[in-house]
């Protein structure tokens, strides 16, 4: 499975889902941060449609809310 996760490190959202993946303590997630690389921003806004973060890409297809994701993360060890 095919795992990026946008984000960028002061979002609190984007923290949630840090401190589920670190307890879980995956390591099949790469991140993408929307701030540091402009490519990664625009390919959030051109497969996800929007630039909101975090979004975890789950082979291709994107993920919002941090909840969702943390749940999606949880049911998905």
């Amino acid at each position: 499975m095919d795992l990026k996760l946008y984000k960028f490190d002061s979002c609190p959202y984007c923290q949630k889902v840090f401190h589920e993946i670190e307890a879980q303590g995956r390591t099949d997630i790469e991140y993408r941060d929307i701030r540091e690389n402009k490519e990664y921003y625009q390919e959030l806004l051109r497969v996800g449609g929007i630039d909101q973060v975090p979004c975890l890409f789950i082979d291709g297809k994107p993920l919002y809310e941090s909840d969702d994701i943390v749940q999606w993360l949880r049911e998905h060890r």
